[in-house]
């Protein structure tokens, strides 16, 4: 069985580069890739507390992700496992606290990552006492095996780098109540449709409530037909990657076409944003923005190339420059006009917390 003291994860191709880097702390030998597992890298301490190599290694060494102290070691068998991370648990986690297993398993055994998980969990839940939390739990036991061996570390939740935790602001409600109007960009079918796509593909980001393409005047019928399929194809491809890298269900963008006089006329009364570089910085008009999410539906006009037509900004609750000074370009303007509105929401406190979610 293999001996460390600290187990250290790399972006893959950095294990050779952080064990150099380690092993010029005083005190610590280094094992890259042990077993050829890639993004690992074993640290055995010598003339040195484990705590003082932690805590150099994670203020030295960049490349190290995670740096995990190992508390016990085991041959890599279910039961062994098991029975050994109740035993190191007993005197880490306390029952007053939540916990979560995190199994990574490398090489060819009899049983799963899952396995694992769920029996060495209700072990040290019978043993400790603690609460299960598989989302933000207090302390985290790691598991790390590598083909015959088991090295069991214990840490807080800290380690684990998370993009959601109970009271972090949370954008997507409000952005489901937010339209963006985006007049057709023209031209060469390539350059219409590539202009398409990065749009589309900005636009599925949000997930917002729809985007309308607005032309304003009589427009070529293949030039329009470039710049939809890009928008369709960026929705697209940007849905399929939320689908497979989301914990949720995501939510397609729908797309509908209407005549700009058309929209403003239908939607005048309510809530209508137009951005155009004559407008005010969005700094100066906080209170209103506010005010107008508080309200319900919030549309945003977004121009191509001349922008939107300044006899729209009369029926328009506010006009906004979101850069004063630059002129955006076609593809950057309406995602640029919703982190912009985040960013403000955000500061004035108005998106609801993101919250645990139950578990039947």
């Amino acid at each position: 069985m293999l001996k460390a003291d600290i187990l250290v994860k790399t972006p893959k191709g950095l294990e050779e580069v952080a064990s150099k880097r380690i092993m010029e702390i005083p005190g610590l030998k280094a094992i890259s890739k042990p077993y050829g597992f890639s993004g690992i890298v074993l640290v055995q301490c010598h003339n040195i507390k484990k705590e003082e190599a932690l805590n150099r290694i994670l203020k030295e060494v960049p490349e190290a992700e995670k740096a995990l102290p190992i508390y016990a070691i085991a041959r890599s068998e279910l039961n062994e496992i098991i029975t050994t991370c109740a035993k190191v648990a007993c005197g880490v986690v306390s029952s007053n606290e939540t916990f979560a297993v995190r199994t990574t398993r490398r090489g060819s055994h009899t049983f799963t990552s899952i396995d694992v998980n769920v029996q060495a969990g209700a072990q040290i839940q019978k043993v400790t006492g603690a609460g299960v939390d598989l989302e933000v739990p207090d302390k985290i036991v790691w598991i790390e095996i590598l083909q015959d061996t088991a090295f069991i570390s214990i840490t807080g939740r800290e380690v684990q780098w998370k993009k959601l935790w109970p009271g972090k602001p949370y954008v997507l409600p409000i952005m489901r109540a937010i339209s963006i109007v985006q007049m057709p960009y023209l031209g060469p079918f390539e350059a219409a449709k590539s202009i398409g796509a990065r749009i589309g593909r900005a636009i599925q980001t949000f997930e917002i409530s729809e985007l309308i393409i607005a032309p304003k005047e009589k427009i070529s019928a293949i030039e329009f037909y470039a710049f939809l399929s890009g928008i369709f194809e960026g929705i697209s491809s940007r849905y399929e990657i939320q689908k497979r890298s989301y914990g949720r269900e995501v939510r397609k963008v729908p797309v509908y076409i209407q005549d700009l006089y058309q929209l403003v006329r239908e939607r005048a009364g309510e809530n209508l944003i137009v951005t155009s570089t004559r407008g005010i910085p969005i700094s100066q008009a906080i209170g209103k923005i506010v005010e107008m999410i508080n309200e319900g539906q919030v549309t945003i006009l977004v121009g191509a190339r001349e922008g939107i037509p300044t006899g729209i900004f009369r029926f328009a609750d506010l006009v906004l420059d979101l850069a004063p000074g630059i002129t955006l370009p076609t593809d950057y303007a309406a995602s640029s006009a919703l982190i912009a509105l985040i960013t403000i929401l955000d500061q004035a406190k108005v998106f609801p917390k993101w919250k645990k979610r139950r578990r039947a």
